[in-house]
């Protein structure tokens, strides 16, 4: 996939790379239904083991409409990593327009029960071939 952009953010040496790609056989823009699925990496760099709680993250489409989601873990895990160790999950989601964005939050635990969110860097949704629409 030549066309694929990464995003990266590092927040207290944990590190999330972020890599969106468009599904096409699951898109219909005939009927304004298209699809994306991202690939997320997390590696802790830092010196403490970590857990991901919790997730946050923040969809706006083309027309600037807002979608919150909230939830616990991210694919149904809540990952414990080491200092050294990565996580990689793939996951998908639906917009009505053929751009958006979206990014948002990690809730993490540190060994010691200190809870801190790391940051989801903000990425573009777009439709291959076609220019950046990112606000």
């Amino acid at each position: 996939m030549a066309d694929e952009t990464q995003y990266r953010a590092v927040t207290r040496g944990i590190a999330v790379r972020v890599e969106p790609f468009y599904l096409q056989e699951r898109s219909s823009p005939e009927n304004s239904q298209y699809f994306w699925a991202y690939r997320i990496t997390l590696e802790n760099q830092g010196q403490e083991t970590v857990q991901l709680l919790n997730r946050h993250w923040m969809i706006t489409n083309a027309r600037g409409e807002f979608n919150e989601v909230k939830g616990p873990g991210v694919v149904g895990e809540q990952p414990v990593l080491k200092p050294g160790e990565s996580f990689e999950y793939t996951s998908g989601v639906p917009l009505d327009t053929a751009s958006g964005m979206m990014g948002g939050s990690y809730e993490m635990e540190s060994a010691s029960g200190e809870r801190f969110h790391i940051e989801i860097p903000t990425f573009s949704l777009d439709l291959p071939g076609r220019r950046s629409l990112v606000n």
